[in-house]
């Protein structure tokens, strides 16, 4: 298993409301995670779920109430690991004065980078996010998606190990998203690590090896993005060659047979079951009633379904 980049344990941060600081809110509950080195891991969840919180929490702008973490092989909120750490926040802005060359130079300083070697890095760096022609251009007048890609451009400036981006493709036009998913699969060889929270969830599936879905301050499920789209039923597309009343009478000679057949058209059948042991049986009817099976494969949901399926299963609850 690949060494964890970011790894927490049970962590709780409890915020208190009103005059009195009486009422609670429980903004993160017993979250526990682990991201991989090198991986691009998304962050999921509906608003008000946690997750800024957890990104504050992981950069120690905010102190957690409870548990334990570590990043980059330091404790949570460790001004040394900080400085491994390009950060893009959501709504970020830019001070309206500055040009993208001179905000450059700004928040290179603030990285503790003197001005010879961000005029060194900024060139390639606005080149790698298609800027190369505005540097002179006030960011007052860069659309939302512009300033977005400056703001990624920042991040980059000190070669940190571990990216995190809030929200980094917000305003950007599909042309402008594509660029984006090829530049992090990129800073990805290069051995970086990249966090990254987005409600574009068509996004994540594209670009993220991992996901955590988070919902109310818990994480309702971890792992590939393959594990997480995975149907909660056994669910297997078969290409049969047989006539239709074989493939019917084959399938649903009892009324009470453990799964449920979709007929697509003569020779594709979806059969949904509880689990593989029942699909093995209905291998074992089409063999009996020597109907051929040219082709199967398990069927899986896309990531918003499963997203939908698994946070409407946390608001009923």
């Amino acid at each position: 298993m690949p060494e964890s980049i970011i790894e927490v344990q049970d962590l709780h941060k409890t915020y208190r409301e009103g005059l009195l600081g009486r009422k609670q809110v429980n903004a993160l509950r017993g979250v526990s995670l682990s991201v991989p080195r090198g991986s691009v891991f998304g962050l999921l969840g509906p608003n008000g779920a946690g997750k800024t919180t957890l990104i504050k929490v992981l950069l120690g702008l905010v102190r957690r109430s409870s548990g334990r973490g570590t990043m980059l092989d330091r404790p949570l909120g460790d001004r040394n690991g900080r400085k491994k750490v390009g950060y893009l926040p959501e709504h970020h802005r830019f001070p309206r004065h500055l040009t993208g060359n001179s905000a450059m130079i700004y928040y290179g300083g603030l990285s503790g980078m003197s001005r010879r070697e961000v005029l060194a890095k900024r060139p390639e760096l606005l080149e790698r996010v298609g800027l190369a022609k505005w540097g002179n251009t006030p960011v007052h007048k860069y659309s939302k998606g512009m300033q977005q890609r400056l703001g990624i451009a920042q991040a980059l400036l000190h070669n940190p190990d571990l990216l995190i981006l809030d929200e980094p493709t917000d305003g950007v036009d599909p042309v402008g998203r594509a660029d984006v998913r090829r530049l992090l699969k990129q800073l990805q060889e290069e051995g970086k690590t990249i966090f990254l929270n987005s409600h574009q969830l068509q996004e994540i599936e594209l670009v993220c090896d991992q996901a955590a879905i988070l919902a109310k301050g818990r994480v309702q499920r971890h792992g590939t993005i393959e594990e997480i789209t995975q149907h909660p039923h056994a669910r297997i597309e078969f290409t049969l060659r047989g006539s239709i009343d074989e493939m019917q009478y084959a399938l649903t000679e009892e009324e009470t047979e453990p799964w449920e057949v979709e007929f697509e058209d003569v020779a594709r059948v979806v059969v949904s079951a509880e689990d593989q042991a029942t699909i093995n049986r209905c291998l074992d009817r089409l063999r009996a009633k020597q109907i051929d099976i040219i082709e199967m494969k398990r069927m899986r949901t896309s990531l918003e379904d499963a997203f939908l399926h698994i946070v409407s299963e946390e608001t009923v609850e």
